[in-house]
């Protein structure tokens, strides 16, 4: 078989949804001519000569490179080493017998109390399974390590660390085996691939450890899995009781993001000991791609865990609201967007002219004077084009010293912007939103006092400052207001569907409260992560699809507990069939970009329904045979197929595989022939609760397509019974551009099983 070639433009890649991807070609002068590559094998195919995998590994190493040394092996995740390679070596490499593929090191940067109570876990506890069976659960957290300091991860209460266990405490740079506990049971770190491209690790700097330095790696894993701590607040925003989606769930946390960036390698490492580790969910707030499947070493790596019965959560990405912009679309995987909670932090902008704005805001230092303070725009107060801005160095401080400040939001950190501000004088800022972000508003703790508005509200306010000779304004801030309404709605930077990998394939899976979210913060930063922050909080209030991903890991540890024998699979389709698309009001779920209703292109199934999805009545279940069969239907090779499957998996050539065979809970409907034609999808239901009867209903009609579900009625007698029906699309006539929408619903009466269906025509942008 010809071996198929890697060496083909990277994929943009996602991290976090907060992260730019790049290849991780940053060199030390020493070794300017080599980069790390990520090599897979086919461990079956070892030579007998050999005793080991590892030496075999070695041996083909040697083969093409007498210097070369290994950084990692892998033997869960994926098959086979990293190492550093000049690109002569590399392509003999793979040349190998037994090497799969070489593919080059991709390196990840960041960019980046009510929630309980919002997901109606307070009020439903006695639903949820007793504390002893959630203590049961591990949740491994892929991230910037951990704070253990934090009163988040306190194990009072909590019995013996399960005994199926195999994790360690790692030790290193301020960090010991004793700073873990019952709690917080595991801590990692991996820096080879990241001291191979940049050099060794500044320990004056940041920690050679599992430790935090950066705080959001203390902020997932705390959401996902953090101790009730009771009067939680940053700078008294957001005061209560802060607690994870699975607080007596225990914690393992395995750092592989540092100030240089997260490499690929560090990364399917952390995955390999989390599988060894034996952790039942896997949270990754950092992402795969949009590359086939078997050139995604995350989608690789969360393959391995879900064979291993392991839920792997992803974040969708932060590059909404764009179409076409989500990561982590593996349908292995769980993609997380983001939507807003019914809390906000209002702050109102008084002008010269008597007006007031609305806005948000998390600041807590010294107000503004009473008095009406003098405005400019930063356009007017730059010599560079992009003075509105805030760019570093792009203020002129003769023109802003004394003043508020009107920045534009966009290329930098929001936060940053005020930081350059307060640098050049200003003593305020508004931070105004362009029309990339519509009307989402997003608090921060601001160095200075600082409001956000959205794009109607700045529009106005900037030709106040066109209009007036002399303007003047001030800003006041109003504390925590909750209830607001309408909540959720989907967060604007949220990434959006279509799939541009498999288009039959629906993502994201589901949304979940990515906006302004309090959790545990590291003790070494300032809440901004700014190096001129000197102020230190034990909780922070960030926002992303990184906030909303470990959400849906803790809520999917509690669904884990209360039904221990449940796949992945399982347990991502109660999440997702349970998920809630309307306010109670009837009226659709919104999108912050635009204020209009959003579409399953923005949401997946939904927003997530915790309570509901305990007892989702059927579930649509899948193996990793079903997933190879899936790859079989996109004509993947045997050679990219073993990639995944790391053993020998054959097509067979008299069967016809369909992508709309896969048992996914959702539909993605892709007319290809001139939109018009006959799409028929099959799945298959088990019963996972009582006796029932269902009966399909399609919510809505959709214009041109007719739709209809064979059979109409499905019974089950007993737990685990399957049943399985076809729905067939029909289009009637010739599709417009845009989406449609509808929901296939199954009801006893009781349970509502639905599943959304996105139609469209098959063509990307």
């Amino acid at each position: 078989m010809k071996k198929m070639k890697t060496f083909k433009s990277l994929m943009l890649v996602v991290l976090l949804g907060l992260c730019h991807v790049s290849t991780a070609t940053v060199e030390k002068k020493s070794d300017q001519r080599r980069s790390t590559y990520i090599v897979h094998m086919a461990k079956s195919e070892m030579p007998a000569s050999f005793e080991h995998h590892s030496h075999w590994y070695d041996s083909s190493l040697k083969s093409v490179s007498g210097s070369a040394e290994m950084l990692y092996t892998y033997d869960n995740a994926i098959h086979g080493f990293s190492t550093r390679l000049t690109t002569e070596e590399a392509l003999l490499l793979e040349n190998q017998s037994g090497v799969l593929f070489v593919s080059p090191e991709l390196k990840y940067e960041l960019h980046t109390t009510r929630t309980p109570q919002f997901l109606g876990l307070d009020k439903s506890s006695a639903l949820f399974p007793e504390a002893n069976s959630a203590s049961e659960i591990v949740v491994g957290v892929l991230d910037t390590g951990v704070w253990p300091e934090s009163k988040s991860f306190d194990d009072t209460g909590l019995g013996p660390v399960p005994s199926n266990w195999k994790g360690a405490c790692e030790t290193g740079t301020n960090f010991t085996s004793s700073n873990c506990n019952r709690k917080l049971i595991g801590a990692r770190y991996f820096a080879k691939g990241y001291e191979a491209a940049l050099g060794p690790i500044d320990t004056s700097k940041e920690s050679r450890s599992p430790r935090d330095d950066d705080g959001h790696g203390t902020h997932t894993a705390s959401t996902a899995a953090g101790s009730a701590v009771e009067d939680a607040s940053l700078f008294g925003y957001a005061t209560g009781t802060a607690r994870g989606m699975a607080p007596s769930a225990r914690v393992a946390v395995y750092k592989v993001c540092w100030m240089g960036g997260c490499f690929s390698s560090d990364i399917i490492a952390a995955m390999d000991k989390a599988i060894e580790d034996n952790v039942n969910v896997l949270s990754m707030s950092l992402g795969g791609g949009m590359s086939d499947y078997y050139k995604d070493n995350v989608a690789v790596g969360a393959f391995a865990a879900m064979e291993k019965g392991i839920l792997v959560s992803c974040s969708a990405g932060n590059a909404g609201p764009n179409s076409y912009s989500l990561t982590n679309l593996a349908p292995w995987i769980t993609t997380v967007g983001a939507g807003t909670l019914d809390r906000d932090f209002p702050a109102s902008i008084s002008l010269g002219n008597g007006k007031n704005y609305s806005g948000v805001s998390l600041y807590s230092g010294n107000p503004l004077p009473g008095t009406l303070t003098p405005f400019i725009y930063a356009g007017n107060a730059s010599n560079t084009t992009v003075g509105n801005l805030c760019m570093m160095g792009a203020l002129t401080p003769e023109k802003v010293a004394g003043k508020i400040v009107l920045c534009d939001r966009g290329q930098n950190a929001r936060v940053q912007k005020g930081a350059v501000v307060k640098a050049a004088g200003g003593i305020g800022m508004v931070l105004s939103n362009t029309d990339a972000n519509g009307e989402e508003l997003v608090a921060d703790a601001h160095l200075l006092p600082a409001a956000a508005v959205g794009e109607k509200n700045g529009d106005a306010i900037k030709s106040y400052l066109v209009s007036d000779p002399n303007p003047t304004a001030t800003i006041q801030f109003e504390g925590t207001k909750v209830r607001i309404q309408p909540s959720p709605v989907v967060a604007a930077f949220s990434s959006r569907g279509p799939n541009t990998v498999t288009a039959e394939i629906l993502k994201p899976d589901i949304i979940a409260p990515g906006v302004n979210i309090l959790a545990g913060w590291s003790g070494i930063v300032g809440p901004t992560g700014l190096s001129t922050d000197s102020r230190r909080v034990p909780f922070n209030i960030i926002s992303g699809t990184s906030m909303s991903c470990p959400h849906v890991s803790g809520l999917a540890a509690l669904i884990k507990a209360a039904h221990p024998d449940w796949s992945p699979a399982a347990i991502r389709s109660a999440l997702m069939t349970t998920a809630y698309t309307a306010y109670k009001n009837g009226a659709k779920l919104q999108d912050a970009a635009t204020g209009k209703p959003a579409t399953p292109f923005d949401y997946g199934s939904g927003h997530v329904d915790p309570v509901a999805a305990l007892n989702p009545g059927l579930v649509y279940d899948l193996t990793a045979d079903d997933y190879l069969n899936f790859l079989c239907a996109l004509n993947y090779s045997d050679l990219q197929i073993r990639s995944l499957a790391k053993r020998n998996f054959t097509c067979d050539t008299s069967k016809k595989y369909s992508v709309t065979d896969l048992n996914y809970p959702s539909f993605s409907v892709v007319f290809n022939t001139g939109r018009t034609g006959v799409v028929k999808y099959t799945r298959t239901l088990t019963n996972v609760g009582a006796p029932g009867t269902y009966k399909a209903s399609v919510s809505s009609a959709i214009p041109l397509v007719k739709i209809s579900v064979v059979p109409e009625s499905l019974s089950f007698a007993e737990i685990n019974d399957k049943k399985s029906y076809t729905v067939t699309f029909t289009a009637t006539g010739t599709l417009p551009d845009t989406g449609s929408f509808t929901r296939l619903e199954w009801s006893d009466g009781k349970h509502i099983v639905a599943s959304p269906i996105a139609i469209g025509t098959g063509e990307s942008e």
